[in-house]
């Protein structure tokens, strides 16, 4: 079962915070990077992200440009875990073409209306759909690749992540994953909470 201890709440409850409020106020300072300039330094090309809408665009809060370097069959269905405003979505939907399906799943509703509001913009068939990462709302083997952009230093329950990846994608299936890794342990007070980096 995944963890449920208070920190892991308190943890939880303050990223959904952070991540609506760059969903509703993307051009505001938040905890961490968000927007078309990220985009850019991560290596998305600039033509892509002025073809793409800035609804999603502008509240990308990604860690890697997973979603181009990814190898993406035109067949199958494709999952973006944590797929914040649908950034990485469009472009694999868009790759993948009509032969493909591509579902997106966040915890955050105001990042998924900002992803679904881009998906009909580009008259695109993407299903966006509210979950968590440690329980997904997908059938067992029903994925043949999925993109995780940034979501395991947000969420303590990672062996049940890793758990329902392993469930979801079928065999001869592929997990594109990018994460933020410290080089070194980072030095904080004796009371502080994982939380308050969201705060």
């Amino acid at each position: 079962m995944p963890s449920t201890t208070l920190e892991s709440i308190q943890l939880r409850a303050a990223v959904r915070r952070a991540y609506c409020a760059a969903a509703e106020r993307p051009g505001e300072k938040h905890a961490f990077p968000v927007g078309r300039a990220l985009a850019e330094r991560l290596g998305y090309p600039a033509g892509l992200l002025d073809a793409l809408p800035a609804v999603s665009v502008d509240a990308f809060a990604g860690v890697s440009n997973v979603a181009m370097f990814a190898e993406l069959p035109r067949w199958g269905g494709l999952l973006d875990l944590g797929c914040g405003a649908g950034l990485d979505s469009l472009i694999a939907s868009q790759r993948v073409g009509p032969t493909g399906h591509v579902v997106g799943i966040d915890f955050s509703d105001s990042m998924l209306a900002r992803a679904r509001d881009a998906a009909t913009m580009l008259g695109l068939n993407v299903m966006f759909c509210r979950g968590d990462a440690e329980r997904l709302p997908l059938r067992s083997a029903s994925v043949t690749v999925a993109l995780v952009n940034g979501i395991f230093n947000l969420n303590p329950a990672r062996r049940e992540i890793f758990q329902e990846l392993a469930r979801v994608v079928r065999p001869g299936g592929a997990v594109y994953a990018a994460e933020l890794v410290l080089q070194e342990a980072v030095s904080k007070p004796k009371h502080f909470t994982q939380a308050e980096w969201f705060a």
